[in-house]
């Protein structure tokens, strides 16, 4: 039998979903460029700050919702994103950083709800704590007493974001890579030493992390689909 026609009737098919999302993708990139173009991060806290900052990963929400709408998985990512929302609203004024990184916390603990436990693949865990352990034994010597317990919890779970993004693999372990990148940078710079360039790191790789987990739903329905 002769199958290589198989792929055929699929590639129209292929071609629209594609178009489709980078359709519904264009609200990202167009408030990531405006954001970019307005860089607000050295300008005083404002609410037209926070809007311009979590704008982007508010149309990733609704993003989601067009393209993959029925989706227990999109779901989730869905719930992360608007608490990711929130934590970036809470982090334009320093007070309210404690708050904000809860609000990251309950979004990594969706994005762990999604990338689930299964399967376990415990050996994947052995280059993420090797990579990370040295990285928080430098770290903690320098974080003020009353953050250590709260900013170690939270890095243990990045961790764990990390680990099972990378077993869950494609857009979503490259996603949570950028993810911890992006908090490590920030965390190093805001805590242990001024780095140059760090606000842009850190918002270019949180941006990116972000989109690629979100598409790891799209990737998971067109799997379905074919």
């Amino acid at each position: 039998m002769d199958t290589r026609g198989r792929g055929t009737p699929q590639e129209p098919g292929l071609a629209a979903h594609t178009t489709h999302i980078a359709r519904w993708l264009s609200p990202f990139f167009l408030t990531c460029t405006v954001y970019f173009l307005l860089w607000i991060p050295k300008d005083p806290p404002s609410p037209l700050g926070a809007l311009v900052k979590c704008l982007p990963v508010l149309s990733l929400a609704v993003s989601l919702w067009a393209v993959s709408p029925s989706s227990g998985y999109t779901a989730l990512l869905q719930g992360a994103l608007l608490c990711s929302a929130v934590g970036d609203i809470c982090l334009i004024w320093p007070d309210a950083f404690l708050y904000g990184m809860a609000a990251f916390a309950t979004a990594h603990l969706l994005y762990l709800a999604a990338f689930s436990f299964s399967p376990l693949q415990p050996a994947t865990l052995l280059p993420v704590a090797l990579a990370c352990g040295p990285y928080y034994g430098l770290l903690l010597p320098r974080l003020p007493p009353d953050m250590a317990l709260p900013l170690v919890a939270y890095a243990l779970l990045l961790a764990t974001v990390l680990w099972r993004g990378l077993v869950r693999g494609g857009s979503a372990g490259l996603g949570a890579l950028l993810f911890t990148i992006s908090d490590s940078v920030l965390a190093w710079d805001a805590f242990a030493q001024p780095l140059p360039h760090a606000r842009l790191v850190v918002m270019t790789t949180y941006y990116a992390a972000q989109a690629l987990i979100a598409l790891s739903a799209v990737s998971g329905l067109r799997h379905k689909t074919n």
